[in-house]
């Protein structure tokens, strides 16, 4: 059998593999503990829920950077009633919300012990084809870094919420063809992913004046599951964005 070739490489928080013919896989994943239905959940919501937010992250991640998802993998450590179910129907909602075609969604669960507590785990996997570009990185110089949405964690994290960025909004994003990086905020907060946008791009972040109405944000602050997103844009085009977004903007 012939030896195929590919080169693996880590780019921000996705792990890129290039194929043969050019095409690239890109692959994020997430993780979640502690938060669910379970006694010993330190925060209670819904399986629902738990499924909603654990699959935008890694879709997020995927989407943002130019690929199209084509399988999602969720690891659930609960039993698969009625816990994953409730698990499993938030992330297939999730994928529906987001207008996509994920042809497969696959993974397993936990049926030999009882658990107490909800944990989860999901792998994207998309695919930029040979034709295609990645963007990370696509930042320029005198770019603004825009914050869709606002930074929210744990009990904050409400899917009613008006105030967080969602699939959604990032694929009326991605339709926007002076938009150049993209980039969802996780854990370590808006200020340490905009230096990480530009940093990408060879470039370094300049904090300057809010474009915002009075919006204030905790750049420190953790954006829990991906509650708010930042993207690089001309300048000359913040006022049609302001425009199509209906998000809060800072």
């Amino acid at each position: 059998m012939p030896k195929i070739s590919c080169s693996v490489k880590q780019c921000r928080d996705l792990t890129l593999l290039t194929m043969p013919d050019g095409s690239l896989l890109v692959t994020a994943c997430d993780s979640l503990g502690g938060i669910g239905p379970k006694a010993q959940d330190q925060v209670s919501t819904a399986g629902y829920v738990v499924g909603r937010f654990a699959s935008r992250v890694p879709l997020m991640e995927v989407m943002a950077a130019g690929a199209k998802p084509q399988v999602l993998i969720n690891t659930l450590c609960v039993e698969m009633s009625p816990t994953g179910k409730e698990i499993l129907k938030g992330i297939r909602d999730e994928i529906r919300a987001g207008e996509l075609d994920i042809p497969v969604v696959t993974g397993s669960t936990e049926e030999n012990v009882a658990t107490c507590q909800t944990g989860v785990g999901v792998t994207v996997i998309g695919l930029v084809t040979p034709e295609g570009q990645l963007r990370a990185g696509s930042a320029a110089q005198d770019d603004l870094v825009i914050c869709i949405g606002k930074p929210k964690v744990g009990p904050e994290v409400d899917l009613a919420d008006e105030e967080l960025a969602d699939l959604s909004t990032l694929h009326h994003i991605l339709q926007l063809d002076y938009v150049n990086d993209i980039l969802p905020v996780g854990s370590k907060g808006i200020a340490y992913e905009a230096k990480l946008l530009a940093n990408t791009a060879g470039l370094t972040l300049e904090l300057g004046t809010d474009l915002s109405t009075g919006l204030s944000l905790d750049l420190a602050k953790s954006a829990g599951p991906a509650t708010c997103l930042l993207c690089s844009l001309p300048p000359d085009s913040w006022l049609d964005f302001r425009q199509q977004v209906h998000k809060p903007l800072t």
